[in-house]
């Protein structure tokens, strides 16, 4: 049986049904924007604050750092101060009475009051403990932590200065220049940081000089080729050929176009550099080639507790503790940042 065809007014009948006229604010709603609009610095700040790690790293590091500035003004003792009756005492933390935190230790197979026997005044507490020149280890563990923190920070602004500028250079110039600049790259990077090393204690003193001396030389070269790879993928990018046809110069196209498109790369990197400048320096100064006594650093704590480690263990274990959880924040913090900067990570 044939269907009866629609009508004119069915037609109207069945659209007046399907489209119903729009609410007044209806497009209001619809042409609103959802989200805020941000610069990518601010989307990289609330990338990273999803990160739980990143942030739980950036604040035990500014609480590290804000401790090792303070202690600068206010210790509990002179790092330096040697007291032959106080050797070797083990921690005493008052108000609990736990062994090894109550200033008892082992000695022949029996507890003993190590503060009792040295004759310490009431009232004086050593918290980690001292080492085996009477020196209160806690306040050595503030020096040695705010050294430590001075060379790594130190070798990032070498990052920033050597390799940023080498790196821009020989990516924006390029052929020859940029040829010549990488085998001479190629040339520094084959040398092992430990013969500069060695070589710097011939000209200078063993110091804080002597490992930033060591670290200009070759840290700085895996910073140049990030940024050098980088420049050279940005330079044949339109924004930067327009700029050239415009007829500004290289310095212009280096500080306005390309390194604040790479900013977040050397962030990234930099803060890469940090752990691994602490590991050199402790590394230097566990082997005896880092800094004189009786400075301190958390290397040459390291290496003081590796020499008693048997029987006061105390001594090895607070900084190797204090290094591991400086280094794991740093690394903490720079894959959380590499993830913030990537544009192309996706909610």
């Amino acid at each position: 049986m044939a269907e009866k065809p629609y009508t004119a007014n069915d037609v109207a009948a069945i659209d007046a049904a399907k489209f119903q006229p729009l609410q007044k604010n209806t497009n209001e709603e619809r042409e609103a924007i959802a989200t805020p609009s941000l610069t990518f610095f601010q989307d990289s700040w609330r990338r990273l604050k999803k990160n739980k790690a990143a942030v739980f790293s950036i604040i035990l590091l500014l609480i590290i750092i804000a401790i090792s500035i303070i202690t600068i003004f206010v210790s509990p003792n002179d790092p330096t101060a040697q007291n032959v009756t106080f050797t070797n005492l083990p921690p005493k933390i008052p108000g609990i009475n736990i062994n090894g935190l109550n200033g008892y230790a082992m000695v022949g197979g029996e507890l003993v009051d190590k503060y009792a026997a040295a004759n310490v005044p009431d009232g004086t507490y050593f918290l980690l403990g001292t080492d085996g020149l009477g020196r209160d280890l806690l306040s050595r563990l503030f020096v040695g932590t705010r050294i430590s923190l001075l060379i790594a920070f130190i070798a990032a602004m070498l990052d920033i200065i050597f390799g940023v500028t080498y790196g821009l250079i020989s990516g924006l110039l390029g052929g020859r220049i940029d040829n010549v600049m990488q085998r001479f790259l190629e040339i520094l990077s084959g040398i092992p940081n430990l013969v500069v090393m060695i070589l710097m204690l011939v000209v200078f003193e063993p110091g804080i000089f002597s490992i930033v001396a060591a670290m200009a030389i070759t840290n700085w070269i895996p910073m140049a080729r990030i940024v050098r790879a980088q420049t050279m993928k940005l330079k044949d990018q339109e924004f930067v050929l327009a700029a050239t046809t415009l007829g500004e110069s290289r310095l212009k196209i280096a500080m306005k176009h390309v390194l604040p498109n790479i900013s977040s790369v050397i962030i990234v990197q930099m803060m890469f550099s940090i752990p691994s400048a602490i590991f050199f320096e402790a590394f230097l100064s566990f082997i005896g080639l880092g800094l004189k006594p009786p400075s301190a650093s958390l290397g040459m704590l390291l290496s003081d507790g590796y020499k008693t480690f048997l029987f006061l263990p105390y001594q090895m274990w607070v900084p190797a503790v204090t290094l591991s959880v400086i280094m794991i924040g740093f690394n903490l913090l720079a894959d959380g940042l590499r993830d913030a900067f990537d544009p192309k990570m996706k909610e």
